[in-house]
């Protein structure tokens, strides 16, 4: 009999003793002193046998790793990173573990940014209670499951999702791998290697949106100082609308915010919006409350904007991937709150366009408080 067997009958015996001293705790008081002697016996047995015991086999079990072993999983290691499928292992909640090459180039996200971030978050949002859902009955061990889901990337294209259990050398529990493959089960082009240059080659797609900030500043200096102060707020967001964001949302006042314009894709979806109380928002309320900036990329929560007319939240109609929710802030009074979303396929507003984006703010406000 090996060493484990042996330390499972042992822990087997134990835990029968164990049932018996619950059963004798109906004891008359009498007999009590002789029950919690046999209690802490039992446990002495466990701190000085069993533990001890345990940390051998465990130590034993770990110091002897083969190198065969460690080849091995090396080899799947680069076998999923290879894979022309893109695949990508999650957790019962969705949160990526790992990514390989295909499913970055697929999703367009990176593998360093995906990793401890919900798989969900790259989905459209009427996607991400069935995705959750599924990968949580996958985790459960009740069975492989596939469903149709819509990148935000891409909302228009449908994504078939293959979801199985798997369980990786050293995990806990099990996790979920899975595959996503355009519909009609194509395979998606692969990611173009990386080529190795001697020479730093500049990144011209970086200079190019370094160009277009700087023209984006240009352009608001130039409508703050020809607009009066009372137009500043619509002018502002005139200026933002189209070549920095999809929406702009203009919200003025001090105690009370009001809906002063919003720009959209559409008059209509302009109109919808504009009717809505900012009150009802519950990120602009908090900005104007805190007075602190927010970057969102992928935000989860699609009642961040509050709801349409038609009960829908904004966020999930306007497909947001991005937004940036600013307030307008001067000694610590709020005299209003600009949020720009951006939809589909576009860009995510980035640390420097944050950057940019507060200075602007900062600008506007003093355009706003300068007295006539």
């Amino acid at each position: 009999m090996t060493q484990t067997e042996e330390f499972g009958e042992e822990l087997a015996d134990f835990v029968r003793r164990v049932a018996e001293l619950k059963a004798a705790r109906s004891a008359s008081g009498g007999d009590l002193p002789t029950v919690l002697d046999a209690a802490i016996f039992e446990l002495d047995h466990v701190a000085d046998q069993l533990w001890p015991w345990y940390q051998r086999l465990s130590t034993v079990g770990g110091s002897r790793p083969a190198a065969a072993d460690r080849q091995e999983q090396q080899l799947l290691r680069t076998v999923f990173q290879r894979l022309p499928l893109p695949v990508a292992l999650v957790d019962r909640e969705t949160v990526v573990r790992r990514m390989n090459f295909a499913a970055t180039a697929f999703t367009g996200v990176r593998a360093g940014f995906a990793t401890g971030r919900p798989l969900t978050g790259f989905l459209v949002h009427a996607d991400r209670a069935a995705f959750r859902s599924q990968a949580a009955a996958v985790a459960r061990g009740e069975g492989d499951r596939s469903l149709t889901v819509h990148l935000q990337r891409r909302p228009a294209e449908p994504v078939h999702a293959t979801l199985t259990a798997v369980r990786p050398t050293g995990e806990p529990r099990p996790t979920v791998l899975v595959l996503l493959q355009p519909d009609g089960h194509g395979v998606p082009a692969s990611p173009v290697p990386d080529t190795t240059t001697t020479g730093q080659v500049p990144d011209l797609a970086e200079a190019t949106r370094h160009a277009s900030l700087m023209d984006l500043l240009d352009a608001m200096t130039t409508a703050l100082l020809t607009s009066p102060p009372e137009q500043t707020l619509h002018r502002a967001a005139e200026v933002l609308h189209g070549r920095f964001a999809d929406w702009v949302i203009a919200d003025a006042g001090a105690a009370r915010l009001s809906r002063t314009a919003v720009f959209a894709p559409s008059e209509k979806e302009a109109d919808a919006l504009m009717a809505l109380d900012p009150a009802d928002s519950p990120l602009v309320a908090e900005a104007a409350r805190g007075g602190a900036p927010a970057l969102q990329v992928r935000p989860e929560d699609p009642d961040a904007l509050g709801r349409d007319a038609s009960g829908a939240p904004v966020l999930a109609q306007a497909n947001v991937t991005s937004l940036l929710c600013v307030p307008l802030t001067t000694d610590g009074t709020v005299h209003g709150v600009l949020t720009l979303l951006r939809c589909g396929a576009r860009l995510a507003f980035s640390m420097a366009e944050a950057q940019a984006m507060d200075m602007m703010s900062r600008h506007i406000t003093l355009r706003l408080t300068k007295t006539p």
